[in-house]
């Protein structure tokens, strides 16, 4: 394997894609793996920047030709991450990043066990519902049964938490992107075996350490209250 393997879950409305986002723009080396889904474009979505939109039957298609390296149905809709993406990033020696749900990331860890698993979640349930009012109403899409939806699933998604190695609050914008940047140049860092860290790569790894799975069950359990009050 050349490089690493970084696997990023949310509920939806978590602001993962904004992370994401801010990741790529200024981590370099890093491949972004964009999935197919069979589900229709949002607001301003284009077709390969986002999302790969296809019909069911081309989704149908590639699965029976084993071209997914993993695939979930979310809300009705398909969604896979084609094996090519990592058999690219192998050849020029870049890491592959995975923004997939949760059921995608079981099963990449499944079969690739060293990737390293991030999971983004909101401070509160109340945050992520306005969260995802003000994401529903520019999008033009405002449906109480919708938000509810996710706010359901959400609540579900967010008792996998234990599966993942990092765990990332994200209740302040600028702090979370230096958080998951510091989690993937720690990470790289840590794989350079025989070298040791320099002065910045510490203080990645410093950062980064705040959000291992073990130094955050107590903020998890304030997040996890959140839902379980109002449920």
């Amino acid at each position: 394997m050349s490089g690493q393997i970084f696997i990023i879950s949310a509920p939806s409305g978590s602001g993962k894609s904004t992370l994401v986002n801010e990741l790529r723009r200024s981590v370099a080396e890093l491949e972004f793996s964009i999935s197919y889904t069979t589900r229709k474009p949002r607001g301003s979505e284009q077709n390969g920047r986002e999302y790969y939109f296809i019909s069911r039957e081309e989704f149908d298609r590639m699965l029976a030709a084993h071209e997914f390296l993993e695939s979930a149905e979310v809300f009705g809709n398909c969604y896979g991450t084609a094996r090519r993406f990592l058999r690219e990033a192998q050849t020029r020696g870049y890491d592959l990043l995975l923004d997939i749900d949760v059921q995608g990331a079981s099963q990449i860890k499944q079969k690739l066990p060293q990737a390293v698993s991030i999971f983004i979640l909101p401070p509160s349930r109340n945050e992520l519902e306005l969260r995802l009012r003000r994401r529903s109403h520019s999008e033009g899409m405002e449906s109480e049964e919708v938000i509810q939806r996710r706010l359901h699933t959400a609540s579900k998604e967010i008792e996998n938490w234990p599966k993942y190695d990092y765990i990332l609050v994200n209740d302040r914008l600028e702090y979370s992107i230096d958080q998951l940047k510091a989690i993937v140049l720690c990470e790289r860092a840590k794989r350079a075996q025989g070298k040791a860290l320099e002065q910045e790569q510490q203080a990645h790894c410093k950062l980064s350490e705040c959000c291992l799975k073990s130094n955050v069950s107590k903020q998890i359990e304030s997040i996890l209250a959140s839902f379980t009050q109002t449920a």
